[in-house]
């Protein structure tokens, strides 16, 4: 006669790897479930790639400027003369000016390009950057079609003077420092909305390890910046949207 006890099936002793009894529901087969989760996390990460990678490539086209400017090189008081100031905020603001009326000239007409490259028969310089610029654009008269990285939606008011003269923040915390480059970077444009990546921020993500106010211009970041200042009341809406 048979022993029961001995007949009765035992755990298999060559390495069975099957989870103990009462570990999982007895419902839920785990070869299945292994094999979800790995195909969920497969799509996760094609989807990551995807949104943060190849959109972002597909949805800003490159536009390069029409000619490119050496900030470095007209910063170098022993390379050119005539840019006046002392300091560095001094030296950009000789360019980038405020009008008598308080307004902000922003990126400046060729009329200040002609304070010093006045003559196209004499250029100043050996560089091709500045022969296009006297042969396209001070010979005949035209303006330069600068594509303007910050350049903020018709429905944002942003007052310069506020925040340099009165707020007396430097000009390199929201631009980045512009002043050290000898090549203008190139203008990124969104496809669908028209705005420069500048505005929206660089990384389509959002996350940043080590986020400085010129990494993007977006209200929430103002918003941030008036709080931090002790100026919470310019968060109302129409101070900025009027």
């Amino acid at each position: 006669m048979k022993n029961r006890a001995n007949s009765s099936k035992r755990p298999s002793q060559s390495g069975d790897a099957s989870p103990p009894a009462g570990f999982f529901p007895k419902w839920l087969n785990i070869n299945v479930a292994i094999q979800d989760v790995g195909f969920f996390l497969v799509g996760l990460i094609a989807a990551l790639v995807v949104g943060w990678i190849i959109f972002p490539a597909v949805l800003y086209s490159k536009q390069a400027q029409p000619i490119n400017f050496n900030h470095a090189l007209h910063l170098n008081p022993d390379k050119v003369d005539g840019i006046e100031g002392e300091k560095k905020e001094e030296k950009c603001s000789f360019c980038h000016e405020f009008r008598e009326d308080g307004t902000f000239a922003g990126i400046p007409r060729l009329a200040k390009c002609t304070e010093c490259h006045e003559d196209p028969g004499s250029p100043l310089g050996e560089t091709p950057e500045e022969k296009d610029l006297m042969t396209r654009y001070v010979a005949t008269d035209q303006q330069i079609p600068w594509l303007v990285y910050s350049k903020q939606p018709d429905c944002v008011y942003f007052s310069h003077i506020a925040h340099v003269n009165m707020g007396k923040i430097a000009c390199d915390t929201c631009h980045g420092d512009f002043a050290g480059n000898e090549k203008l970077p190139l203008y990124l444009e969104n496809r669908l909305t028209g705005y420069s990546i500048n505005i929206w921020g660089k990384r389509i993500s959002g996350f940043y390890w080590n986020k400085k106010p010129s990494d993007r211009m977006k209200m929430d970041d103002c918003a941030e910046c008036h709080t931090q200042m002790g100026q919470e009341q310019n968060n109302a809406c129409f101070v900025c949207h009027k």
